[in-house]
């Protein structure tokens, strides 16, 4: 789902309400599709966003693009997975991607994770829920595309 090669990126701004009143903002490439960007990263911390979505985005006085709204849903689905011992990270990555998920790292023990709608998301939950109750990882469901 990536973009091809030489492919004009910019940075999406999505504001992420915190529970005392304050925003956190996560910035994800895009690139621009007709009205809109598809999204062309992994989201870590934008509930309800996959891989491949494509998003309207209002410029901001600075120049940025911040999320607007959802224009068209991929399908994909993201899901994060918080490590307690970094160690784990790349089998686990590595067994992800065998099953046709793509991953990205953000730190030392959380990566997030698209799963494509050709890959049946309750063959890859059962293997989250294994890893879970293994005590390998915690993991957290950001964007189901895919029942």
């Amino acid at each position: 789902m990536k973009a091809p090669e030489g492919a004009a990126h910019a940075k999406v701004l999505f504001y992420i309400g915190q529970a005392d009143g304050t925003f956190e903002v996560e910035s994800v490439w895009a690139v621009p599709e007709g009205a809109g960007y598809r999204l062309d990263n992994i989201p870590f911390f934008a509930r309800g966003f996959a891989l491949g979505d494509v998003v309207a985005a209002t410029k901001q006085d600075d120049g940025s693009l911040r999320f607007a709204s959802l224009l068209l849903a991929s399908g994909h689905s993201t899901v994060r997975l918080l490590f307690a011992d970094p160690a784990e990270v790349q089998p686990t990555r590595a067994q992800l991607s065998a099953m046709g998920c793509d991953s990205e790292r953000w730190n030392a023990n959380l990566i997030a994770v698209d799963i494509p709608p050709e890959v049946p998301y309750r063959d890859v939950r059962t293997y989250l829920d294994l890893g879970e109750r293994g005590g390998l990882f915690e993991y957290e469901e950001g964007c189901l595309g895919q029942p």
